[in-house]
């Protein structure tokens, strides 16, 4: 008998409760495994406590610690390097260095987990 696959997670940083929970119940429906941090500084936090996730889904403009400053962080950190980052934004119409696309807020489910499927790949 072979062993199932394990299930991918995403780390979700949005400092908007109701975004963060939204997209974390889409991407749960899809079989992903969902973390979640509402700033750049819980988003650390996660990161040192979770497995090393396929796609970190990452909001700019948050309080504590910006988007920018968690991927200067995340960066410095030797176990994330190479975890595709996609920015979540109402304002940026690009992607900031060390991020490998953006989604402009608001989005539609299908731009959402055509995102997902292309840096992270489907679910187990």
């Amino acid at each position: 008998m072979g062993t199932a696959a394990p299930q991918r997670s995403v780390l979700v940083v949005e400092d908007d409760e109701d975004i963060r929970a939204a997209i974390a119940e889409i991407l749960e429906g899809e079989g992903y495994e969902v973390a979640i941090a509402a700033n750049g500084s819980e988003a650390l936090d996660e990161l040192a406590h979770m497995r090393r996730p396929c796609l970190i889904l990452l909001d700019l403009m948050m309080p504590v610690m910006n988007g920018h400053e968690f991927l200067a962080r995340m960066r410095d950190t030797p176990r994330m390097q190479g975890v595709p980052v996609l920015v979540l934004t109402a304002v940026s119409t690009e992607a900031p260095p060390g991020a490998r696309g953006l989604l402009r807020k608001p989005f539609i489910v299908e731009e959402l987990l055509d995102a997902v499927f292309s840096l992270c790949g489907p679910s187990a």
